[in-house]
């Protein structure tokens, strides 16, 4: 055992050997770390991102009822507009316990959410495009806050939505380009979902009496 670091000393090649070995395990294991730890960021502030758009959707659907209750007095001949909101909200609220909290956030559930999202914005607009012919509703001052405060949660969704939209982009792009998408397609880092509304439900809701 005593003759081993003479060897080694008698050999610098060794030496060299084993430092360039060690550098070509050591760089690609920092860059795996490194790439790998970037996609993991990006899911992070994604699924942040999306926890935002979460929070308002859930705000809006607190307000739904409220709203509902509030204009329904004024609005006997309407039932079958007033259920359809309230079938509209049922349909998204449920859209939004299909993404899993933020965990199922492919493109297929996410377009789901973001499809029945934009039916809850058409059945509002139609509630509120027919509100507009009850003078009266004016007076209601519990209706006028409720409308001033769901058209501020329609504000906050558009914000968080293009927030998320952007933070998706930057993970989906990591991802699918070269050697970042060798490191994603093998720890099974998968792309996730733009939240956007179909061509037809672009507007926001028009939240006025």
């Amino acid at each position: 055992m005593s003759s081993l670091p003479l060897i080694v000393a008698a050999n610098p090649l060794l030496i060299t050997a084993a430092v360039v070995l060690g550098l070509v395990l050591l760089v690609p294991t920092i860059f795996v770390i490194s790439v790998y730890n970037g996609l993991r960021r990006a899911q992070v502030r994604a699924q942040n991102a999306f926890s935002q758009i979460d929070v308002q959707l859930k705000r809006r659907f607190d307000l739904i009822p409220n709203l509902v209750e509030s204009v329904k007095g004024y609005m006997a001949h309407e039932r079958g507009t007033l259920e359809a909101v309230i079938a509209a909200r049922a349909q998204c609220a449920n859209a939004l316990g299909a993404v899993g909290g933020g965990t199922m956030m492919g493109a297929a559930s996410i377009g789901a959410l973001a499809n029945a999202s934009g039916a809850l914005d058409g059945a509002l607009n139609r509630l509120i495009g027919i509100a507009e012919r009850y003078p009266e509703l004016k007076a209601n001052v519990n209706a006028l806050q409720l409308q001033e405060e769901l058209a501020s949660t329609e504000n906050r969704i558009a914000f968080a939505r293009q927030a998320y939209n952007d933070a998706v982009m930057r993970l989906n792009e990591s991802i699918v380009v070269f050697p970042s998408s060798l490191i994603a397609g093998f720890f099974g880092v998968e792309p996730m979902g733009l939240f956007e509304a179909t061509a037809g439900e672009r507007g926001s809701v028009a939240v006025k009496f």
